[in-house]
């Protein structure tokens, strides 16, 4: 209560006099706390609760536009794909940033590639511990327990540069989709187009580690394409960017076919579910759509891990 003739003060501030007042409570507040609102002025404790029981902002694919606006989805990624890249330099050296390809532009291969690269089939000699003779066998380190490869050579790169370029790429269309799905569907839609670029890899691609986001990123360049279309907008510089980017992968030596490849085809699949899905139960739908490919994913993985150990 304020006695007669006394000066009001602001409630939050109670050495600043004000003659102003919150429109929904009527507590006094000084100019610093107010907050201009459609009729008066309000407090930020009215506008707090105010906003705890306003519903979301939903985008047209049932996303949370107000948490996927903010990109942590896409902020984490790049963190931790930014870290592995430190932690090789830390335990190879610079060997493992500098010196490989595109006129050593890309690094070595060194301790962290070695260790979570993709590795598919490759064939190599075996000796017949009987006969003590020596032929031609195929060597599956994938049936051979090192499953996790599919996960890890999604946050390996081969150098600064290549980190680099799969980040301003992340960065650039992550941001745009994650805002459209809202966190949650957005890395679902990444971790299955990246692991469907390591399963072509496994497929289709023997010899040394295969690494890099680019599978899950060629993932995303599909899935923008297709939520575009799905909402009517003009989608044909992302059509562009897609067909310039698969011409690259086949021109430049060293790219992963397979993974990029793989990665895109996975993307688009995973895309048309979320996008596609009607608006009753939408959410489990989508979710549904993200569940089955990865069972897709895991199920060809063990069955061909099963054909080569057999």
């Amino acid at each position: 209560m304020t006695s007669v003739g006394q000066v009001p003060v602001c409630y939050r501030h109670k050495d600043r006099e004000t003659y102003l007042s919150c429109s929904r409570c009527g507590r006094p507040i000084c100019p610093d706390c107010m907050i201009p609102a459609s009729v008066g002025h309000h407090c930020p404790e009215c506008v707090r609760e105010a906003s705890r029981n306003q519903r979301p902002a939903v985008t047209a694919f049932g996303g949370d536009a107000r948490v996927g606006a903010q990109g942590y989805v896409t902020k984490a990624l790049i963190a931790i794909n930014t870290a592995m890249l430190v932690l090789g330099f830390f335990i190879s050296g610079a060997g493992s940033l500098f010196g490989g390809g595109w006129g050593g532009l890309l690094g070595g291969s060194g301790t962290m590639d070695t260790w979570g690269g993709m590795i598919g089939s490759r064939p190599t000699l075996c000796r017949d511990s009987d006969t003590g003779s020596t032929f031609t066998c195929t060597w599956d380190i994938i049936a051979h327990g090192e499953s996790y490869r599919f996960l890890t050579s999604m946050f390996l790169h081969a150098g600064p540069l290549h980190l680099a370029m799969n980040m301003w790429a992340l960065w650039i269309v992550g941001r745009v989709i994650e805002q459209a799905l809202g966190p949650l569907r957005f890395l679902g839609l990444y971790l299955v187009a990246g692991l469907g670029g390591s399963l072509a890899v496994y497929l289709f691609t023997g010899g040394g580690p295969t690494v890099g986001a680019s599978g899950a990123i060629f993932g995303l360049f599909a899935a923008l394409f297709i939520l575009l279309r799905r909402v009517g907008r003009d989608a044909s510089s992302m059509l562009s960017l897609i067909v310039i980017n698969v011409v690259f992968t086949f021109v430049i030596p060293g790219i992963s076919i397979a993974g990029h490849l793989g990665g895109l085809a996975t993307g688009a699949l995973a895309a048309v579910g979320i996008a596609y899905a009607p608006q009753k139960n939408r959410a489990v739908l989508q979710y549904a759509t993200l569940g089955v490919i990865l069972a897709v994913i895991v199920g060809i993985a063990l069955i061909r891990s099963f054909s080569v150990s057999a």
